[in-house]
């Protein structure tokens, strides 16, 4: 899973799908200067789309830091209401503009580019129906866990970065505030989240109350100063910087502790599906179509779910019958009784994780023809988030290189979870995964930034998953626990598919997703229980991963059938990264085009 710490641009005004329809064919249809030569056309193009980005970045600083951009390091995002209409409107002028250049004519990536910027400010002007802002926290998202993260992504490298950031904890108290407001809206609205998830809110709230000064993530820049800052400057800076947590951070977080406790918590709802929403069904088909890129319903991803279940589970007893057990059930048991199955300390599950990673950096070249520059490490989920946090997910490094990428380890619970997943979820967040995908995607030359950042939950998560599956193709998981791994890996994510539809479309309870994970995986109950909440916190998300992935295959088996002699895995593979990431349907038309190019292409004699 790719942690995202991007600020999303949501509205207050409602746009109906005839509304997007119809804009949608105005902006295609009548661009305002067709008689401008092609150059023309082009400049203006790269111009508005490079407007945009930089929008972007000036409203949402913490992402523009986070970028290693640091123009903005003293800023925190206006959340308030004013800003989130602000920048609804500012939006809707920017697809007037874009829809104003023609760009018959222009190069295939800019006609993209064009699309792509269109596509995504549409769809933010119709998420403003669904008005998300007044839902703004979870137990895996939200600013009260970004904030403490964002300390880690930082690089503090002259006084001015120290200044800039005490100023950024100063405002803090401000954003806490707007966020506020904006769920006391939520709760007049009937717009709130289940009462439960709040609890653990409240919980990670509280615990960084609780912190001394010195010891709270907040202070972690005063850990290690660089030779540049005198030793009087140090003393300045820390002095500012603790009387900074004691005065605004910790106060603010002990003030939202309060609020979630004593107002929000007893105001949240019942039910754990969004159908329980006002606009709920009609939230969670969106939330399915951003999600996956693609025109499916809830009961066919469902019934989707259900056949990879079965299929995985017939690959899956295979192995256990060749293990000796005659059933998953009695594997599943003795798996977890097995010592040599649990890591014995925090130190030996991240050291696993490694060793897979280092197992698979030589065979890159078999695979891809255009390989990522950048760095990866592998590190520990933060201690006060790791209790409901998922079992590992990748943090993206910086453009130019400074902070390398990072797959973030969960070592809450240790010694419950399982070994057998780490192989394949090794190659899922880093090589050839998200590290792989998201660093070349940075490194890419001749697009604009904004498509260098782009994220689209089924290429990104569909990708991860159809990773997995490489390091099967090229021979690994020789462990037959490992393959199992493998196999349990991806019938988690077919098992996604049946809950997250179960619970948000029909009406299922939470023991029932719990039921079903319990009945049809050996998953840590860890796991299965963070698992449930982050799907009830987060409608939609899990789908992209096996719908992406399924996608990709469709498309790879697609080109080998065409192509038959001609098809070659590595050239594959670059068409689908050499674009960043692309909705599923958009990929779709690049394969087709590719493979059509291949077909007219002169064969070798």
């Amino acid at each position: 899973m790719r942690r995202v710490f991007l600020a999303l641009t949501f509205g207050l005004t409602f746009m109906s799908s005839s509304k997007r329809q119809i804009l949608q064919a105005e902006v295609q249809t009548s661009p305002v200067a067709p008689t401008m030569s092609v150059e023309a056309r082009s400049k203006a193009l790269s111009a508005l789309l490079a407007e945009i980005w930089e929008d972007t970045l000036k409203h949402s600083p913490e992402m523009a830091s986070s970028l290693g951009d640091k123009r903005y390091d003293d800023q925190l995002t206006d959340y308030s209401a004013a800003a989130v209409n602000a920048s609804l409107s500012r939006g809707l002028g920017f697809i007037q503009r874009l829809g104003a250049i023609d760009t018959t004519g222009l190069p295939e990536q800019e006609k993209l580019s064009s699309a792509l910027m269109l596509r995504s400010l549409i769809e933010d002007q119709e998420s403003a129906r669904f008005k998300e802002w007044q839902m703004p926290i979870n137990q895996f998202n939200g600013f009260h866990t970004s904030m403490p993260q964002l300390v880690n992504q930082l690089s503090f490298d002259e006084v001015k970065d120290y200044d800039n950031y005490i100023a950024r904890l100063k405002k803090i108290p401000t954003a806490f505030s707007q966020i506020r407001t904006n769920m006391e809206m939520g709760m007049e609205s009937g717009r709130m989240p289940p009462a439960y998830l709040m609890e653990k809110v409240t919980v990670q709230a509280q615990t960084l109350a609780d912190q001394k000064p010195a010891e709270s993530p907040f202070a972690l820049p005063l850990k290690k100063f660089p030779k540049t800052v005198s030793a009087a400057e140090q003393k300045r800076i820390s002095d500012e910087v603790l009387a900074a947590i004691t005065t605004e951070v910790l106060p603010s977080y002990l003030r939202f502790a309060k609020f979630m406790k004593a107002q929000y918590v007893p105001a949240g709802r019942k039910e754990p599906g969004v159908w329980s929403l006002p606009d709920g069904d009609a939230y969670y088909a969106f939330r399915i179509r951003q999600s996956t890129t693609l025109n499916k319903s809830a009961s066919e991803i469902h019934q989707i779910g259900l056949d990879e279940v079965k299929r995985d589970e017939a690959e899956m007893l295979a192995i256990v019958k060749k293990l000796g057990f005659s059933d998953m059930k009695s594997f599943s048991a003795a798996l977890k009784a097995n010592p040599k199955e649990h890591p014995t300390s925090k130190e030996q599950l991240l050291g696993t994780y490694r060793g897979y990673l280092d197992q698979m950096k030589p065979r890159l070249p078999e695979l891809f023809g255009r390989l990522p520059k950048a760095p990866l490490e592998v590190v520990a989920v933060p201690a006060y988030v790791e209790k409901d946090q998922a079992a590992a997910y990748y943090e993206p490094g910086t453009p130019d290189g400074k902070r390398p990428g990072r797959v973030n380890i969960n070592t809450y619970n240790f010694a419950e979870r399982l070994l057998t997943p780490v192989e394949a979820v090794s190659y899922h967040e880093g090589i050839p995964g998200h590290h792989l995908q998201i660093a070349i995607a940075q490194e890419l030359t001749g697009i604009p930034e904004f498509r260098k950042q782009s994220y689209y939950t089924a290429y990104t998560e569909g990708w991860g998953l159809y990773s997995e599956r490489l390091g099967k193709e090229i021979g690994f998981y020789q462990d037959p626990y490992s393959d199992y791994g493998r196999l349990e890996a991806d019938i988690w994510r077919a098992i996604r598919l049946v809950v997250d539809t179960g619970v948000h479309s029909k009406h299922w309870t939470r023991q029932q997703m719990v039921d079903y994970f319990r009945e049809h995986s050996a998953i840590d109950e860890t796991n299965i229980q963070a698992e449930v909440d982050r799907y009830i916190a987060w409608p939609g998300q899990a789908l992209g991963y096996k719908m992406g992935q399924l996608k990709i295959l469709e498309l790879r088996q697609r080109a080998q059938t065409a192509l038959g002699p001609q098809f070659s895995l590595k050239a594959f593979h670059d068409v689908v990264l050499d674009s960043g990431a692309l909705p599923m349907d958009v990929l779709e038309q690049q394969v087709d085009s590719w493979i059509a190019a291949q077909k007219d292409a002169p064969k070798a004699r």
